[in-house]
C-alpha cells in the first residue's frame, strides 16, 4: 500500500541534514537522467547512516526500501523517524503521499523472500526504459519487478541478440528477455521456478508487442534441475543471474552461489555454441570467481562497465561477459 503520514513540525538538525543531503543528489542525478532519457532511477541509497533508505524513482512514482538497522529507538520514536523520513522524502521528490510506497527489508534476504508476496492491492503500472515498457508493482513485492542495476547490462544483451537463441535463467519478471527480443533475438527462453513472475515475463512481451509463443518460450522450472535437461550446442546467448542463495521447498538442492557457481556456469557453456556469450551476475558482495575451474575460452568482469550513473560507488553485485 502507499504510504501516508501527515505533515510533521518544524525539523530536527537530523531531518535537515536528510533533506539537504537528498536535495542534492536528486538534482545531480536529475540532470543525468533526463540527458539519458531515463525516468526509473536510484535516488538515494543508505548516504547517511542515520536514514537507512534506498529511495528510486519510477516515473512519478516513490518507491522507499527501509533496512532494518540497530536504531535503539523505542516504537513510538522510530514511527516518528520513519513518519518524518517519508515526508521528507515526499517533498524533496515532490510526489503526493498516494504516489509513495514504503517496504522494510531485512539485511539478509534470499530469493525466496523475494519472491513472497507482502500484500494483496495489487497497484500496478507501466514504465518505460530505452523505448521499452515494463510493468511494475511498488505495493506488493520487495522487489518492484525492474531490476534498476542491469540498465546498462540489459542494453549489451539488445545489442548482441539479433537473431541469435537466447536463454535467460533465473529470469525473474523477464526484462532481458524483453530486451533480447526488441534487438531481433531469433528465439528467447526465460526459465524460472516462480509461475507468478513468468506470467509477469510474458506480460511484459505483450506490452512490447513482442509476445510470441512460436518463437519466445516460458519454462517452469528449477534452473539447477533444468541444466541437466538442456541440449548441448544450443545458444548462442544465456543470461545467469541467479540468487545469492535459496533454499526453496520446490527446488531439489539448495543454492549457494558462492559454493555452486563454477558448476552451474560449465553446465550452461555445455549448452551453448561454440563462440556463445555468457553473461553472468550474482548479488553476492564478497563474491570470488573460481575462473580456474571455468571451461570458457574467456571471461572478463565487466561489473564496472555495466554501473549506472545512480549505482556509481555503491553496486554490490558482481557482472562477468564469459565467451564458449
Amino acid at each position: 500500500m502507499p504510504a501516508y503520514f501527515p505533515i510533521f513540525a518544524p525539523m530536527s538538525d537530523k531531518f535537515q541534514m536528510f533533506e539537504n543531503r537528498l536535495s542534492k543528489v536528486y538534482r545531480h542525478l536529475r540532470k543525468t537522467a533526463r540527458r539519458q532519457g531515463i525516468t526509473c532511477f536510484r535516488v538515494y541509497d543508505r548516504d547517511l547512516p542515520e536514514f537507512p533508505l534506498i529511495i528510486e524513482l519510477y516515473d512519478e512514482h516513490v518507491y522507499v526500501a527501509e533496512y532494518r538497522s540497530q536504531h535503539g529507538m523505542d516504537d513510538e520514536a522510530y514511527d516518528e523517524w520513519l513518519r518524518q523520513s517519508l515526508a521528507v522524502a515526499a517533498k524533496v521528490l515532490e510526489v503526493p503521499e498516494d504516489r509513495l510506497y514504503l517496504r522494510t527489508r531485512q539485511r539478509k534476504q534470499n530469493r525466496q523472500g523475494q519472491y513472497e508476496k507482502l500484500d494483496i492491492s495489487k497497484e500496478e503500472f507501466v514504465v518505460q526504459e530505452a523505448g521499452l515498457r515494463f510493468k511494475v508493482n511498488l505495493s506488493d513485492y520487495l522487489d518492484s519487478g525492474l531490476f534498476l542495476d542491469h540498465r546498462i547490462t540489459r542494453q549489451m544483451v539488445r545489442e548482441e541478440a539479433q537473431h541469435k537463441k537466447v536463454l535467460n535463467l533465473f529470469c525473474y519478471t523477464g526484462s532481458f528477455s524483453v530486451y533480447a527480443a526488441a534487438g531481433g533475438a531469433a528465439a528467447v527462453t526465460s526459465v524460472d521456478l516462480s509461475k507468478t513472475y513468468l506470467q509477469w515475463a510474458e506480460d511484459n512481451m505483450r506490452l512490447n508487442h513482442l509476445f510470441d509463443p512460436a518463437k519466445h518460450q516460458y519454462v517452469h522450472a528449477d534452473v539447477l534441475q533444468y541444466l541437466d535437461e538442456l541440449k548441448l550446442n544450443t545458444y548462442d546467448l544465456v543470461v545467469l543471474d541467479p540468487p545469492t542463495f535459496s533454499n526453496s521447498k520446490r527446488m531439489k538442492d539448495f543454492l549457494d552461489i558462492q559454493r555452486d557457481h563454477a558448476a552451474i556456469i560449465n553446465k550452461v557453456l555445455l549448452a551453448m555454441k561454440p563462440g556463445g556469450v555468457l553473461y553472468f551476475s550474482n548479488n553476492l558482495r564478497k563474491f570470488e570467481l573460481d575462473e580456474a575451474a571455468i571451461t570458457a575460452t574467456a571471461v572478463k568482469n565487466i561489473t564496472k562497465q555495466t554501473e549506472p550513473f545512480d549505482f556509481q560507488g555503491k553496486l554490490l553485485r558482481h557482472c562477468f561477459r564469459m565467451i564458449k
